[in-house]
């Protein structure tokens, strides 16, 4: 359990720089983080206390869905908004393209990164992420297209308010699915289910909550399969 938390914290935290690096390079944003961008235009509040209550919002729509937040749900919900208000503070605004570019792909990559690690430790998906597979598992419907209808509607709602949407919001959403699926075999724990009581039949897993960023790992079963496989071949 150690491990699980060290991971989903430094998950998180870079998370957040990463977010940060691709508010400083102005070159576009993540469909969330427009919104949230949009938002901060109108309101007298850092983005990352936007991003908390934006956190809580989305878990109230976790209510009528019946989907239960694990403590890496509220981790995300509340840590994710300091680690971006720390990094924003540490980051200057880049000007010269020459800087800009670095900073959005740098922080394309590391999101990736950050993704894997925070989904690798198992302890709960964020709320945005909660949000749709819990529609998907509430519906029946495709994860995909739940995930991309949803961010469909916030880049739109993000940017009527302002929020930047650039090159960058192209990029990550073409690269952050085979990123977070590249890095996931690194960063996944293997978390051996509890064993069933006595007369109690063991419980299927739901591979929902092990999907928390959609397709970027909709596999990590499978990885969890072949990572123990190798041990025991070794």
């Amino acid at each position: 359990m150690t491990r699980r938390l060290a991971q989903l914290f430094d998950g998180l935290t870079l998370y957040g720089v990463s977010m940060a690096m691709m508010f400083r390079s102005g070159l576009g944003l993540n469909p969330w983080d427009v919104f949230h961008g949009g938002v901060a235009r109108h309101l007298p509040l850092s983005m990352g206390t936007i991003v908390v209550l934006t956190a809580v919002l989305v878990l109230a729509l976790w209510i009528p869905l019946r989907q239960a937040p694990g403590l890496g749900t509220v981790a995300n919900a509340v840590w994710l908004g300091v680690a971006l208000d720390l990094a924003l503070w540490v980051l200057p605004q880049a000007d010269a393209l020459a800087v800009q570019v670095p900073l959005l792909l740098g922080g394309i990559v590391l999101n990736g990164l950050a993704g894997a690690l925070y989904i690798g430790s198992q302890l709960g998906p964020g709320p945005r992420d909660g949000l749709m597979t819990g529609i998907a598992r509430k519906t029946g419907g495709s994860l995909r297209v739940i995930r991309t209808g949803i961010e469909v509607v916030v880049v739109a709602l993000g940017w009527v308010l302002g929020g930047t949407v650039g090159i960058g919001t192209i990029l990550y959403a073409l690269a952050i699915g085979p990123l977070v699926q590249r890095f996931m075999p690194f960063c996944i724990v293997v978390v051996d289910p509890p064993a069933p009581r006595r007369g109690q039949a063991p419980r299927a897993v739901d591979a929902s909550r092990s999907r928390a960023l959609g397709d970027p790992v909709e596999h990590v079963d499978d990885v969890r399969g072949d990572l123990e496989g190798s041990r025991r071949r070794g």
